[in-house]
């Protein structure tokens, strides 16, 4: 069965940001050793949040806001795509997620599969 696991992640003051440089590359070889794994399918990094814009269609009229959809603490900052064989062994992978440990949170969710 496929997840997606979002990783969301604080950009202001992002804990990450004030670790030592060692610290952080040890980090940064746990995220690609996650995507090495067989049972990764894809994933990637996104941009900042202030990078995005919003769309919405009301009335016919397409409507862009610059920003993420919602303000909030933690943004969307990357996802995996995951073929595993169930929930407990996605949500094993999301505990190995770094994020999930500094201050950000992991989020696993199936995909409809047709």
């Amino acid at each position: 069965m496929k997840y997606a696991v979002l990783i969301y992640s604080k950009e202001a003051g992002d804990t990450f940001e004030e670790l030592p440089e060692a610290e952080q590359q040890s980090i940064m070889g746990e995220y690609f050793a996650l995507s090495e794994l067989p049972t990764t399918v894809g994933g990637a990094q996104l941009q900042p949040g202030a990078t995005a814009t919003t769309v919405r269609v009301d009335n016919g009229s397409t409507l862009t806001t610059d920003g993420p959809y919602a303000e909030t603490k933690e943004l969307l900052g990357g996802f995996y795509l995951i073929d595993v064989d169930d929930l407990d062994a996605a949500l094993d992978f999301a505990g190995k997620v770094p994020a999930a440990r500094l201050g950000g949170l992991v989020e696993v969710r199936p995909l409809v599969e047709r």
